[in-house]
């Protein structure tokens, strides 16, 4: 009869295994979480700088929302091929390469006129994208029973920093003196600390995936799948009114009497207030059979915030402020969380985040440019309001069917 195993604690050997294999875990997750903080922070910042941008460079209304909406077209072209470059040469090492992308477009941006902003914008929109399609499969492969919990971290992470740079941008730029210039470049650093943290995974041995979990060959049908269609339109939806509040809330704000800064710190708690949302909803829906409902109490939420927006009063502002901070906080955390639960597997869950995020995003990148389109044109922020609760509608629709309990099929 075969003796049993020695316990680890009478082991040193077992022990000192076991002490690295958790080092290990706990290194992979805080690059994952530092990685999320690098996924908002260049774009949230610049809301709140719009006017001295705009007053800076001669920019149009128009071309300010197109400084939004050039990450959107970013990460739209380039989402489909990362999972391909992630299967050539590892997700590790391509995750690196969009932290590099997304450093050298903050220096580009911060450094030079007209041109280099945007040649460094679309520079940062290519280093987010490896990272907004990427994390997704890397929580699935390497943590396929905490889904849900390891989502909820990350994209909490992601939108604390996103609601730090909203908010802060505006003290450093003017009560700091640092300037438009120097508030943009400050976010470098982030990424900097990102790829260090990040790094000792370029060595590490991952864990094969088990092989009931391989993907067929038909890896590619996740385009043709319907329900993959609805995870899509939901992050398309929902990227369309994040993307369109971090771009027009402050001036949303100012032109109901705010002062700039007040309207800065305003869009920043609109993303705190989130946080919870933020933070519950994947767990939540991990837990569920059904996300529908869940889905269908998120739209209520934040379709009522753009409704109450409409209304310039102090009160219904309040509660402008806190339906689309819940509503932003959940939505985007929902869609990451369907990419993990809608798939059977990490590269299936590579492909579906690739597509949402490159469809999506494109419809996304529609936003900001069609808002300063139509405050142009009427000069009220009421009709591209009310657009923006149109939207909220329709994103929860998407979120409903894509709540099903179902997987995507024939993979």
């Amino acid at each position: 009869m075969k003796p049993n195993s020695p316990p680890a604690e009478g082991n040193p050997d077992l022990g000192m295994h076991h002490a690295a294999d958790t080092g290990r875990k706990v290194l992979l997750v805080a690059g994952i979480i530092l990685i999320a903080f690098n996924l908002r922070p260049a774009l949230t910042s610049v809301g709140p700088l719009v006017d001295d941008i705009r007053s800076s460079l001669a920019l149009s209304n128009t071309l300010v929302g197109l400084l939004t909406t050039l990450p959107l077209l970013a990460f739209a072209i380039f989402s489909p091929w990362v999972p391909r470059l992630g299967q050539r040469i590892g997700n590790e090492r391509t995750l690196i390469l969009g932290l590099a992308a997304l450093v050298a477009g903050i220096l580009v941006r911060s450094g030079g006129q007209t041109l280099a902003l945007f040649i460094g914008t679309a520079l940062v929109g290519l280093g987010i994208a490896v990272a907004n399609v990427l994390l997704p499969a890397v929580v699935k492969h390497r943590f396929p029973n905490q889904v849900g919990l390891l989502t909820s971290s990350y994209s909490t992470a992601m939108n604390v920093c996103a609601a730090l740079a909203s908010g802060i941008s505006i003290p450093l730029a003017h009560g700091a003196g640092w300037s438009w210039r120097n508030t943009l470049l400050c976010w470098g650093a982030l990424g900097l600390c990102a790829i260090l943290v990040w790094s000792p995974q370029l060595r590490a041995k991952r864990p094969a995936e088990p092989a009931q979990a391989l993907p067929s060959r038909r890896a590619g049908g996740v385009w043709r799948a319907p329900l993959a269609w609805m995870v899509t339109l939901f992050m398309g939806l929902q990227s369309f009114l994040f993307y369109s509040a971090v771009a027009w809330l402050t001036d949303i704000l100012h032109a109901d009497g705010y002062s700039v800064s007040t309207a800065g710190w305003l869009l920043s708690v609109t993303q705190f207030i989130g946080l919870p949302a933020t933070f519950v909803t994947p767990i939540l829906a991990a837990r569920l059979a059904d996300q529908r409902s869940l889905a269908l109490i998120l739209g209520l939420i934040y379709t009522g915030g753009f409704v109450a927006l409409c209304f310039s009063t102090p009160v219904l502002a309040v509660l402008a402020i806190i339906g689309i901070g819940i509503g932003q906080g959940a939505s985007i955390s929902l869609a990451l969380a369907y990419m993990g639960l809608r798939t059977r597997n990490a590269r299936q869950a590579a492909i579906l985040s690739g597509m949402a995020q490159s469809i999506g995003y494109l419809m996304a990148a529609a936003g900001p440019v069609l808002l300063g389109f139509l405050y142009d044109h009427s000069h009220t922020w009421r009709l591209p309001l009310f657009l923006l609760a149109a939207v909220s509608v329709l994103m929860s629709a998407a979120a409903i069917a894509a709540g099903r309990n179902r997987f995507i099929a024939g993979e």
